[in-house]
């Protein structure tokens, strides 16, 4: 069986793709080293369109309307620029909201194409372009700490990680987001308060690494300016040892946050960057592997701290669980001590 591999390694190549949404104009080059911010592509998006109504705004027939209008088609303009009046005692006037091109004038009506910048793709973490693809962006390839989570907001950001983490089972209170972490990655357990995260975007910060989070906050957290990684799931989970030591080790150094959403058929998922040093190239980790005896693996949904241990023994038949079912299953020896029997589907292989 096919197992779901989480990275948590402490030094590991890296190696991701970014890639244009749509076909656009890549702007680094092979062997250019790149920064989180630096834009690798860009390309321009659909121009969004405004209708104008000038007889509403202005109170006058579709026929006054059309002898009001001060501009006509193909007219540049921008924000506040005159395009129809003035008339009456008030000199009533109608201005452009926004900047943009008068894309068509009919009835009376103002159609306003609207300026919009082009989108952007930023490289996301400190590396080396190691691979160009053709109008869409490139490869960047990195050395450093890895962690792999569960959930993640979308939004992807850089900066200085401290952390409010103290134990494994720590939870983030909203007393503890206050201003001295502006500008920071905020390394927190279990949240379930929604203040929390309104202080860290009132603060703001640059990003929040929770251990886990209650899953009535997710319509929140989706909305946050920065980015927002989930590390072990949804109910209060503590964070596993492996994880919990290598990110308060490396606390107060920059780290990459891409909060991506976790899509096990293409294999992406969130994940925490940390760029170090190192004298060699490390390997890159497997992305898929078939459990297997002496595998180190983690307890998926596992409210117990102690949650990681080696397989050491797979079923080759479906056995009978405590909830009465019965599954594909293995035998974990937890770093604990003890042995507990756990079907697949609710294990992590650990690289």
């Amino acid at each position: 069986m096919l197992a779901s591999v989480v990275h948590i390694l402490p030094l590991t190549t890296i190696r991701r793709e970014r890639v244009l949404p749509i076909p656009g104009k890549v702007l680094v080059r092979q062997g250019q080293k790149v920064a989180p911010r630096d834009v690798v592509a860009e390309a321009s998006v659909a121009p969004e369109h405004l209708l104008l109504n000038v007889p509403r705004s202005l109170g006058v027939s579709v026929k006054e309307a059309e002898t009001l209008i001060q501009r006509a088609a193909g007219d540049q303009v921008g924000e506040g620029d005159l395009i129809a009046g003035p008339i009456g005692l008030t000199r009533r006037v109608l201005r452009a909201p926004v900047a943009g091109r008068i894309a068509l004038i009919q009835d009376g009506k103002v159609l306003l194409e609207v300026d919009t910048p082009p989108y952007q793709l930023r490289a996301g973490l400190v590396g080396v372009v190691s691979d160009l693809i053709a109008d869409r962006g490139a490869v960047i390839e990195t050395v450093g700490a890895l962690v792999q989570g569960i959930w993640g907001n979308g939004r992807m950001e850089f900066g200085l990680m401290q952390s409010k983490l103290e134990t494994p089972e720590s939870k983030l209170t909203s007393d503890q987001v206050e201003v001295s972490l502006r500008g920071a990655v905020v390394l927190g357990g279990y949240c379930d308060s929604p203040k929390a995260l309104r202080n860290a975007a009132d603060i703001p910060v640059k990003g929040l690494i929770l251990s886990s989070m209650a899953a009535s906050l997710v319509p929140l957290a989706a909305k946050m300016p920065f980015p927002v990684l989930v590390l072990r799931g949804f109910g209060d989970q503590p964070l596993d040892p492996a994880s919990f030591k290598l990110l308060t080790s490396n606390q107060n150094r920059e780290v990459s946050v891409n909060a991506v959403a976790f899509d096990r058929f293409n294999g992406t998922r969130p994940e925490v960057v940390i760029p170090l040093p190192s004298s060699n190239e490390p390997p890159l980790p497997l992305e898929t592997e078939d459990f297997a005896v002496r595998q180190r693996v983690r307890l998926a949904r596992s409210a117990e701290v102690e949650c990681v241990g080696i397989i050491q023994k797979i079923f080759e038949h479906p056995v009978p669980l405590a909830s009465g079912l019965q599954a594909m299953a293995a035998k974990v020896a937890l770093e604990n001590g003890e042995t507990v029997t756990v079907p697949l589907a609710n294990l992590e292989v650990l690289t």
